[in-house]
């Protein structure tokens, strides 16, 4: 098969996996977006151009990037750094820990939004950190329980010897990621389904418990393997650092090409269900605020957990919770298609150690997901926690002087949120088929082979950004 015949081929299978994917969406995408009627261009068209956006970058890969260009890619030192920086934001970390503990505790519980541990928690924390993320794993500096875990190695060794601090037991290789899951579940849950989500007292029992397990988790499977492996957050965090250019190493900064982290990702076992769950969680987010869930799926739900004899609240939740796992359900099972495709131009390979090297390309598009869900809401909040700061207990204290600050909507209108949304949905998916199609020029020897391989990953990216799309134009 020539080259010209190779385009010609893989132009033909995109355009029909974009009829397929968008011919749903595009009738949901009519149902208008609250806030956007005067956009300028039809809300279907963005579908459309989406998928088109998506079908010239795959055939632009087919056709530009003939080589392998990230799996080798080479880092090189930016700059030394001080070195009591770390030291310093583990202390910060560890500050910030205990202020948003204490104001659970200590400060207002009826209004919620004058206290700072629920805007501290789900906006600074949840949404921050993964942007922040961008610049390199900027949590594991500052993050509280590894700060006290190493506080407490440093202490011992220095009281008792530095023989006197082993670990109980060794970490289970077949372990892998799988306690990050219900980690990151188990945070979705809080947020989405959970009735007193807001309550600052219970946020504060839960981060004590939270922390008080990842020390358990140090001391008997040791510090560097657990918070690599089991802490949900580190987990959380480091794989959207790997798509940044900067590198943190102890006293030195490093750069190397954008997502050249994510090529040297370890597929371990319950990586796979990981980023499933951390789609799925951010989709689950979206579609309980469109008319399918509350207006069909969520009285269905709650009608069956009723006629089992239980309350309105445990009929919610349990409700909730079903969705949330379909929803992680629905992104494992399309992933999977995907890996079908790239099997049936690959049979020598188990599909199971094919998902494994094609994993990495998920994780662009997870971050894609929270920066497009949850954009404004950072933007908007954290103009909130500017006066949190200063009043943290929300009892009127006024500490550095910026209690008054009000949060500026005109910052933002709603078009411009639309049209970060798309943009933001789109470059994680078009980062998505890169990184796969790197990866297949390295399984597949012939580029043809790789190409052919990729057929059934572009339907996957162009449903996702289809599914993003959808759900976003859904809420209202």
């Amino acid at each position: 098969m020539s080259p010209k015949d190779l385009r010609r081929r893989a132009v033909f299978v995109a355009a029909a996996a974009a009829v397929v994917c968008l011919i749903a969406p595009s009738q949901a995408l009519a149902h208008g977006i609250v806030g956007k009627t005067d956009l300028p261009l039809p809300r279907w068209l963005f579908a459309w151009s989406a998928a088109v956006v998506l079908i010239v970058s795959f055939v632009g890969l087919a056709t530009l990037w003939p080589t392998v260009r990230l799996e080798h890619a080479r880092s090189r030192v930016l700059t030394r750094l001080p070195r009591l920086l770390r030291p310093a934001c583990a202390a910060i970390g560890l500050a910030l820990f205990v202020l948003v503990v204490y104001a659970g505790f200590a400060g207002e519980q009826l209004l919620p939004t004058a206290n700072i541990t629920p805007t501290f928690i789900y906006v600074l924390f949840w949404v921050g950190f993964p942007f922040a993320s961008l610049l390199g794993d900027v949590f594991r500096a500052f993050n509280p329980w590894l700060a006290a875990g190493l506080a407490i190695r440093w202490l011992a060794r220095r009281l008792f010897g530095a023989d006197r601090l082993p670990r109980m037991w060794r970490y289970p290789s077949w372990l892998g990621r799988w306690p990050a899951v219900p980690g990151v579940l188990g945070f979705a849950w809080l947020e989405l389904i959970y009735v007193e989500k807001d309550n600052p007292k219970t946020l504060a029992i839960v981060s004590l418990t939270y922390a008080f397990g990842q020390l358990l988790g140090m001391f008997a499977f040791g510090i560097d393997d657990w918070e690599a492996r089991g802490d949900a957050f580190s987990v959380y965090m480091n794989l959207y650092s790997r798509i940044s250019p900067l590198r943190w190493r102890r006293e030195r900064l490093e750069v190397h090409k954008p997502l050249t982290g994510l090529v040297a990702l370890n597929p371990v076992p319950g990586t796979i269900a990981l980023l499933a769950a951390m789609i799925g969680s951010t989709s689950f987010d979206g579609l309980q605020q469109g008319p399918l869930w509350m207006n069909t799926l969520e009285p269905e739900f709650q009608s069956i957990f009723s006629g089992l004899g239980l309350g309105t609240t445990p009929s919610v939740e349990l409700g909730s919770t079903l969705g949330l796992l379909m929803m992680m359900a629905l992104i494992g099972v399309v992933y999977r298609i995907g890996i079908l495709g790239v099997h049936s131009v690959d049979r020598g390979t188990p599909q199971g150690v094919l998902a494994g090297r094609f994993i990495h390309t998920l994780v662009p598009i997870a971050l894609a997901y929270v920066a497009a869900h949850y954009w404004s809401l950072l933007v908007y909040q954290t103009q909130a926690s500017v006066a949190l700061f200063s009043d943290p207990l929300g009892n009127g204290a006024n500490i550095i002087g910026t209690a008054g600050v009000q949060i500026n909507y005109n910052v933002l209108t709603p078009n411009s949120i639309w049209y970060f949304q798309v943009v933001v949905l789109l470059a994680g998916h078009v980062c998505g088929l890169a990184l796969a199609h790197d990866r297949a020029l390295v399984l597949y020897k012939d580029p043809r082979i790789a190409i052919r391989s990729q057929y059934w990953m572009l339907v996957v990216m162009v449903f996702l950004t289809c599914l993003g799309l959808w759900l976003l134009s859904a809420v209202g």
